[in-house]
């Protein structure tokens, strides 16, 4: 496994990050999912066989939230 946090803007609410974590949980290889309203934070645990940090950047951004490169 292979984790890492996601610098994400644009999520103003608690339905904000029930979005962004269900994005993230729905991707092939997610494990594990913790997305904080503050600071605007998701730290993602994934299997690298099956998905990537960018595969993780373009599901948050295809949901209508900023990701921090």
């Amino acid at each position: 496994m292979e984790t890492v946090k996601l610098s994400i803007s644009g999520m103003s609410c608690q339905g904000c990050v029930g979005s962004v974590t269900r994005v993230l949980r729905a991707l092939p290889g997610v494990d594990q999912v913790d997305v904080q309203l503050t600071p605007g934070s998701a730290t993602v645990s994934f299997d690298p066989a099956r998905t990537n940090a960018v595969a993780l950047r373009e599901a948050v951004e295809a949901a209508g939230y900023g990701v921090a490169a």
